[in-house]
């Protein structure tokens, strides 16, 4: 599972500085995101096509190979300023070439042409693809890598972007001036925060960092303990997937556990169930799905029946420790939700295979139906691939403190049932099932149950 660190900001924040130093310290890949437009904008320039020839632009674009190396300065290179991560471009060194006046006042415009974001986004993508990268750009965070692990924007205020742009030129023995500095980055700014593809912005969950006025240790120092928090929380989701093995010892820590949190459930929420038995036959594995209402919904299913029920739920919650610990010792499945999280599919249909009763919400979370979020159709896929059936749950309640919640099942729904030839089964089946759920979650549904147990029963005396 790849770690993936994205620091977005204005031009001259300190992003360029501070993200191949913390690259080193964490060991991760270092993708320059600018140096990849500058490298394109280095090619229309070269082979003088017009930013507005789009056909032109898109050949260029289809052609383009562009490589990052690192190479050590050779014995007989006399260039101070030698940077040891190389950029090549269609296989020539270009690391000096695009951090000259031409191209720095033309990458702005170069970026803003859809069709050139749209190829630099894939390219950064599949260089990224399984490993632990951090990149640095303007919207990291927010396009190229929306779920990134960490999320940072990089701000100072403006004459001390330009006196660090300034000094960078000097450094590095480009040639612009002061004026042409300053101009070039208002015109970036206004850009940037303008541009209708992928503007600079901050990402609503992004950690904001003034480096304003701070030197450039204490700017490291202060990502890394983000990163290092972050890397932790990180690691907990990766072990989250490996799944613990079956000890005695755990076995019995889970059955105190569950026996002690289940006493506190009856107690805070009168528990009431109805048509348990359906999961009572321990040579079947069966899919539950059901309503999500509560973020502790889970447990009235998972604490309140005899048999073992793995759940799957968001991988973040093992960012927390004790969630991780109780997660790791119910066997909770996690995923990474809107990824298409292949490792998640995997451990469910080895649970089937294992005879395990596995828990989905299909909803994807809490009260998406009453909210309008489209329904999740994994369960049924999951159920048809397993071979197994799917249990509708139920469950209503306020889930107010010592107020009545209500929990009930249907009957097993084979999904072999529907006409897996017609392309959209699996929604049909899916819509099938949440009507169930949806009839199963109101409380008159346990009343008549109960209503209707007790005539039996008295049917049966009457015998």
């Amino acid at each position: 599972m790849s770690f993936i660190v994205a620091i977005d900001g204005p031009s001259g924040s300190g992003k360029g500085t501070v993200t191949p130093a913390l690259a080193e310290k964490f060991n991760l890949m270092y993708l320059d995101t600018g140096a990849t437009y500058r490298c394109v904008t280095l090619k229309l320039l070269k082979e003088k096509i017009a930013f507005d020839d789009i056909p032109a632009v898109q050949k260029a674009l289809d052609e383009i190979k562009i490589e990052f190396k690192k190479i050590p300065k050779p014995k007989d290179c006399k260039d101070e300023h030698y940077e040891p991560k190389r950029v090549f471009l269609d296989g020539e060194d270009v690391t000096k070439e695009i951090r000259e006046a031409d191209v720095a006042k033309n990458v702005s415009p170069v970026s803003h042409i859809p069709e050139v974001r749209k190829a630099m986004v894939s390219l950064q993508r599949k260089m990224s693809e399984g490993k632990d990268v951090i990149l640095e750009g303007r919207d990291i965070g927010t396009n190229v890598f929306p779920n990134a692990d960490v999320k940072i924007y990089l701000d100072a205020t403006f004459d001390e972007r330009v006196r660090r742009r300034i000094k960078q030129n000097k450094e590095k023995g480009i040639e612009m001036s002061d004026e042409e500095v300053r101009k070039n980055m208002e015109t970036r700014d206004y850009n940037d925060a303008h541009s209708d593809v992928g503007p600079l912005k901050k990402a609503e969950d992004a950690i904001y960092v003034d480096t304003t006025g701070k030197s450039i240790e204490k700017n490291i120092s202060n990502i890394a303990k983000i990163i290092k928090d972050a890397k932790k929380k990180h690691n907990r989701i990766e072990e989250s997937y490996v799944m613990t093995p079956e000890t005695t010892c755990k076995k019995v820590r889970r059955k105190l556990t569950k026996w002690f949190l289940a006493g506190l459930y009856h107690i805070f929420y009168r528990i009431r169930r109805s048509n348990m038995q359906v999961l009572n036959n321990r040579d079947e594995g069966y899919i539950i799905t059901a309503n999500h209402v509560n973020f502790i919904d889970a447990a009235a299913i998972i604490l309140l029946h005899h048999r073992p029920i793995r759940f799957i739920a968001k991988a973040d919650l093992n960012r927390i420790w004790i969630l991780h610990h109780w997660s790791k010792m119910f066997n909770i499945i996690p995923v990474k939700r809107d990824t298409g999280d292949i490792g998640t599919v995997k451990l469910v249909l080895q649970g089937l295979k294992n005879k395990d009763v596995i828990g989905i919400f299909p909803e994807g979370t809490r009260k998406g139906m009453e909210k309008g979020k489209d329904i999740k159709n994994g369960a049924v896929y999951m159920a048809y691939k397993g071979k197994v059936k799917i249990v509708p749950v139920g469950i209503a309640g306020s889930f107010k403190l010592f107020t009545r919640v209500y929990v009930n099942y249907g009957e097993p729904i084979d999904v072999a049932k529907f006409k897996t030839d017609d392309p959209n089964w699996l929604d049909v089946a899916t819509e099938e099932v949440m009507k169930q759920v949806v009839k199963l979650s109101d409380v008159t549904y346990y009343k008549n149950y109960k209503k209707a147990q007790r005539e039996k029963k008295k049917q049966e005396k009457q015998k």
